[in-house]
């Protein structure tokens, strides 16, 4: 064992274990699964965006090569498969619950959006089922499509769902607009903003897949599918399909290309495959494609934010309101409507005292894909918000925009909010002198007039933002000691990307100084996974699952100790334990050699079950006992003026993640979450055509991945404040590149764009939409 955490403890920049065999090819996703036997599975999806359905003709299809059946939403309906509603169950001012949808996997009255599954065809190979699908005939009465907030508001718009004509799924207000209308009256200056904040799609790696095994003999299926919390899988399939017995569902999920939020849901595709596969008694196998994914994945963000703040003559901020309205889709998702209230919503202050606050929050439904969580999960949209009105009143004001800032932080700790959230300790005038002195903002000036000797005009920007991170408020882990003194660590978490196996091993020898290797990961099968296991999103894995790993530890070392008296002759109140030892006066024992006496009943003292075997439910205070990464990003950036482009040149990250349980990781989350919040301020936005309510964006050819060539060197800091909220005294990480960057790079380019005279761009900033500002702003100053 290396000396005491030196080398593979808390704190140490220690190399991930999970990479070698990934980067070897090693790793096993679930398009990588086959049983012998099975079936393959084609979707026939809407082509138009909103319509009843007349009738849909099978009869073609029923006669292609090798099918063997051909499915419906009347064959769902008729054998009593349930429906998916969301848990949510949010209430306006009046106390009147939110409207929420039944959704079917297969729609029986009307088709929602296109794209959407209207019937499954399975056949022995997957081209056989997916020529056959192109056979399925539907008879559709077209409806009007409406794919914007605004169009789903104006009084003659069509009904998405006929129980509710007026398209509105929930109008959420905080309080009445009185408090902050008395604030406005006293104001010295009032500042506005509009903002889009653009529809995107997570697009994982790995597209979406799913393989229903069905065993006839057991009644048991076994469902592999890339998942962030099998057990959501499992419920949801036996509820549906089983009659709410849970023991004849099972849930596997091994490696998993990217996760963001999309993988943590419910999809139809998932239900209609388990009952194809339950109905036909065999395995069904669907692997959907790029362009499969566009139309059916969860996008992400789409509102439009209509804001304002108050001010004093000081630039004190006096009061906040806020006009929201959030595109969701087509149907109510777990958190579509949620997400602007229990997301963003809790933090729609960000890092400032916002003493009076009215926000109004109206989730409206369209002829669009559902919109839910993605990385960030609503924090971003609202710290976009805020900072961006932050920014323009530093110019209407005529303070620097750093001055304002800190002069509206907050800075007292414990803090409550204006959403009734404490937000427990944070730093943020520190976090914002790292991130100034990462990107050496005071010698900007020079680098403006180099720029613009080579004819490109050169801005520099920044923001403050804050997240509300934690998740579901409990979480269990497992710690198994193996009968060669190995430990298995068997989560509740799920790691589909953020290195669990590594910290989880590092908090372990660090606790109970088992060495480093010695611990292993278990994880992605509801067979082995702990009951109470939740999953991993909203950046919960160090503070939900590590907690419950320490709790669990803790209770090892007690029953070790009692072990270690045994084999000392002590007893258990006078060992002690330090470094991995148990210790008495009559000697020592290692955790590993108390680990293995602990398998022998011949060793263990009397009336003790044999084994090391814990395990822990970790809950939380209570929901809102979270903990609060926060931080401020700096972005430098040169425009060329002829052609619209946009090179980042630097750009430097200061995230206050608390205590940092291992920094090349905790690099990798940051320099990722940026990469995702750079690709949706510059080159990301999903596109319906507003008259036919078609995808125009449904291909990497039209829709604008970033690339590597979109990213510079960047500069990441910590600036940690241990959270009070945890033991371990961490903060989220992987979600706050998201929520910073995309505000960072837009105050840059409007920066370099204000000499002009510009002082508004929405994102994405494409080289055309900047052009074409550039353009405008030159006409209108000639003018």
């Amino acid at each position: 064992m290396d000396s005491f955490g030196e080398k593979f403890g808390v704190g140490q920049p220690v190399r991930r274990k999970e990479d070698q065999r990934l980067l070897k090819g090693g790793g096993k996703y679930t398009d990588d699964v086959n049983v012998p036997g099975q079936a393959h599975l084609a979707f026939v999806r809407a082509g138009v965006a909103h319509a009843r359905i007349k009738g849909i003709d099978a009869s073609a299809a029923l006669e292609a090569p090798g099918v063997l059946a051909v499915y419906s939403g009347k064959d769902l309906e008729t054998d009593g498969v349930g429906t998916v509603m969301t848990d949510a169950a949010l209430k306006n001012l009046a106390g009147e619950i939110m409207f929420r949808t039944h959704r079917l996997a297969l729609p029986t009255d009307k088709v929602r959006y296109a794209g959407e599954p209207v019937a499954v065809v399975v056949a022995e190979t997957a081209y056989q089922a997916r020529d056959a699908a192109e056979m399925v005939l539907v008879d559709y009465d077209e409806l009007p499509p409406i794919v914007t907030a605004a169009q789903a508001l104006a009084k003659d718009a069509a009904a998405i769902h006929d129980e509710q004509p007026d398209n509105i799924c929930l109008h959420w207000e905080n309080s009445t607009s009185d408090a902050y209308d008395a604030a406005a009256k006293t104001a010295h200056k009032i500042v506005s903003i509009k903002l889009i904040n653009n529809r995107v799609i997570p697009v994982p790696m790995e597209p979406k897949c799913c393989l229903a095994d069905m065993d006839t003999k057991s009644g048991r299926m076994t469902v592999y599918a890339p998942f962030q919390g099998g057990r959501r899988v499992q419920g949801a399939l036996s509820e549906m399909l089983f009659g709410g017995d849970g023991t004849k569902v099972r849930h596997v999920s091994d490696n998993t290309g990217g996760g963001f939020g999309t993988r943590s849901k419910i999809y139809p595709e998932i239900i209609a495959i388990a009952y194809a596969a339950k109905k036909l008694g065999r395995a069904v196998k669907w692997s959907g494609d790029r362009s499969e994914t566009m139309v059916s994945d969860l996008h992400g963000r789409d509102q439009v934010n209509e804001a304002e703040i108050a001010l004093d003559p000081n630039g004190k901020i006096l009061g906040y309101k806020i006009i929201n309205y959030v595109n969701i889709g087509a149907w109510v998702t777990e958190n579509g409507a949620r997400l602007p209230v229990d997301g963003g919503g809790r933090i729609v202050g960000g890092v400032y005292d916002i003493p009076v606050l009215y926000y109004s929050c109206k989730a409206v439904m369209t002829n669009t894909v559902p919109t839910d969580t993605y990385r960030g999960a609503g924090r971003p949209e609202a710290n976009y918000l805020i900072d961006r009105l932050v920014e323009k009143a530093a110019h209407v004001m005529g303070i620097d925009s750093r001055e304002l800032r800190r002069r509206n932080y907050i800075t007292k700790f414990p803090y409550k909010t204006q959403m009734g959230l404490t937000i427990d300790i944070g730093d943020f005038p520190k976090c914002q002198d790292e991130a100034c002195k990462a990107i050496g903002w005071d010698g900007f000036g020079a680098r403006r007039k180099e720029s613009e000797k080579r004819g490109k005009l050169r801005g520099i920007g920044l923001t403050s933002f804050i997240e509300g991170a934690g998740g579901r408020p409990e979480e269990t882990m497992r710690l198994r000691f193996e009968k060669d003194g190995t430990l298995s660590v068997i989560c509740g978490t799920f790691s589909h990307g953020q290195g669990h196996a590594t910290v989880y091993s590092q908090i372990l020898h660090d606790k109970l100084g088992i060495p480093f290797d010695d611990v292993n990961l278990i994880q992605g099968d509801t067979d082995t996974a702990p009951e109470g296991a939740a999953g991993t999103f909203g950046s919960r894995s160090s503070q939900m699952g590590g907690m419950a790993i320490i709790r669990a530890a803790d209770i090892i070392i007690d029953k070790g100790k009692k072990i270690a008296g045994h084999l000392l002759q002590a007893p258990p109140t006078e060992v002690e334990f330090t470094e991995g030892q148990f210790k008495a006066r009559a000697g020592s024992v290692s955790v590993t050699e108390i680990a293995k006496a602990a398998h022998d009943p011949a060793k263990l003292p009397e009336g003790m079950p044999p084994g090391l075997d814990e395990t822990y439910l970790y809950k939380r205070a209570s929901r809102d006992d979270m903990n609060f990464p926060n931080g401020c990003h700096a972005c430098e950036v040169e425009v060329d003026p002829d052609t619209g482009g946009i090179t980042i040149v630097d750009f430097a990250a200061a995230d206050d993640c608390g205590v940092v349980l291992n920094p090349l990781i905790v690099h990798g989350q940051v320099h990722g979450g940026v990469a995702q919040g750079i690709g949706q301020a510059l080159t990301e936005y999903l596109v319906y055509d507003e008259e036919t309510g078609q995808l125009l964006t449904g291909t990497f050819m039209d829709y604008g991945m970033p690339r590597a060539e979109h990213f510079p060197d960047m500069k990441a800091v910590f600036v940690p404040t241990p959270s009070t909220n945890n033991e371990l005294g961490v903060k989220g990480a992987g979600e706050a590149g998201c929520c910073g960057a995309p505000t960072a790079l837009v105050h840059a380019v409007l920066d370099a764009l204000r000499p002009l005279g510009v002082a508004e761009i929405d994102m994405p900033l494409t080289p055309n939409r900047v052009w074409h500002t550039i353009q405008s702003a030159r006409v209108k100053g000639a003018a």
